[in-house]
């Protein structure tokens, strides 16, 4: 079909339900691999109210996202099997595209005892106590060489507690500017720094979870080039944004916060370099009253599923920063290939043309918060394909 443009789909793929899709004979498409977003909060079980499998599903499906995984801030935490099961039941119920829930590293994401790691292995696709860090050095030791043993990933939520001192946005010019406590870089890179020691004398898979900072850029580049087994993602939020987008608004309250300038820059050369692996959007949302209570007392997270890829694409690949190719591998093929996950025939439709205005009252999540309300982006999803099922279409 000449309308249509086949992009970093694997050798061999089947390609045939296109046929059966309702083309708009004026419009030109572009057919991607399913993206896939190895972090997000689906809030279920425990926090329904937030979001659900199915909610947040949907959502995904229509972000174009055919696989994401599920983070285990959850109720109950998924530190044992039988705490794992009522999700692994939803998601089998409920859920329109493929959920792959972490396990917890430890009990209670409460860091004072390693989880049932053995028995959750053959059921999660990593390892993380996401929403806190582990802050204790022998207890993350013994985690990576448990997950060394089972072959499993590491993905550390990175932030040291003693250096939190009550703070809700960066420690920056805005927070001095209007009186805010601030968070500074070093609890997010100090963390970082310990566990890549660690990974390297235990020879553990380790991935870092939304890095925001110029300082974990670059102790993952040094990293990389001495061998360790590291990776890492940033967020569509921090590479688009920094403390000078900030408002009043718990819209813009996400941890690790939005950082300065050079740090925004050191991403997107990270990113552009190699050094960031992959992109996520740690989607996670939290209802409209719990964001409606200004930078102090909101609660910290945002919504982007729905919205990253349009979002990536207008500002970073319209304007020249990174080519399309690269976008798709940030999101498909990279997070795929670190977790284990494999390609099923997954596809998502794109009118890379269409333009649109992003309106939280369109979102199929149950969160609505984000920063971007109101951005014109370019490209709109079409429709999201899993093993040759439509989950999602909008011709």
């Amino acid at each position: 079909m000449d309308q249509l443009r086949l992009l970093g789909l694997p050798q061999g793929a089947d390609t045939g339900f296109l046929s059966s899709l309702p083309f708009h004979k004026d419009r030109c498409y572009t057919v991607f691999p399913g993206f896939c977003d190895v972090h997000v909060h689906f809030r279920e079980p425990g926090f329904s109210y937030k979001e659900s499998i199915s909610s947040g599903s949907r959502a995904a499906a229509r972000g174009g996202c055919t696989a994401v995984c599920a983070m285990p801030n959850l109720n109950p935490v998924p530190d044992s099997v039988p705490h794992l099961q009522p999700q692994l039941d939803l998601i089998r119920d409920t859920a329109c595209i493929a959920v792959h829930p972490y396990g917890a590293i430890t009990v209670g994401e409460a860091g004072q005892q390693l989880a049932d790691l053995e028995a959750l292995a053959p059921h999660v696709v990593a390892f993380s106590d996401d929403g806190r860090g582990v802050q204790s050095e022998s207890m993350m030791r013994q985690a990576m060489e448990t997950a060394k043993r089972l072959n499993k990933v590491i993905a550390a939520h990175c932030e040291d507690n003693s250096l939190l001192r009550g703070g809700c946005i960066h420690d920056g010019a805005y927070a001095r500017a209007h009186g805010h406590r601030g968070i500074c870089s070093e609890s997010e890179w100090r963390p970082i720094a310990r566990d890549i020691q660690l990974a390297a004398e235990t020879g553990c898979a380790y991935h870092v979870c939304h890095i925001s900072c110029k300082e974990s850029v670059q102790i993952i580049r040094e990293a990389k080039k001495s061998g360790v087994d590291v990776t890492c993602e940033t967020a569509p939020h921090y590479l688009l944004l920094d403390e000078n987008s900030l408002q009043e608004d718990g819209r813009f309250k996400m941890n690790p916060p939005l950082r300065g300038k050079e740090d925004r820059e050191a991403l997107l050369e990270g990113v552009a370099d190699g050094t960031i692996d992959m992109i996520a959007t740690d989607h996670a949302p939290h209802s409209a009253e719990e964001k409606s209570r200004g930078l102090e007392g909101s609660a910290f997270g945002i919504v982007g599923i729905e919205t990253a890829f349009p979002l990536l694409y207008t500002h970073l690949v319209k304007t020249g920063i990174l080519p399309l190719e690269r976008l798709i591998h940030l999101m498909a093929d990279a997070p795929r290939k670190r977790f284990g996950l494999p390609w099923r025939n997954e596809y998502t439709v794109w009118d890379l043309e269409e333009s649109t205005v992003i309106d939280p009252r369109d979102f199929l999540s149950q969160g609505k918060a984000t920063p971007f309300a109101g951005w014109q982006v370019y490209g709109r999803c079409a429709a999201t394909i899993l093993n040759g099922k439509s989950v999602y279409q909008h011709f």
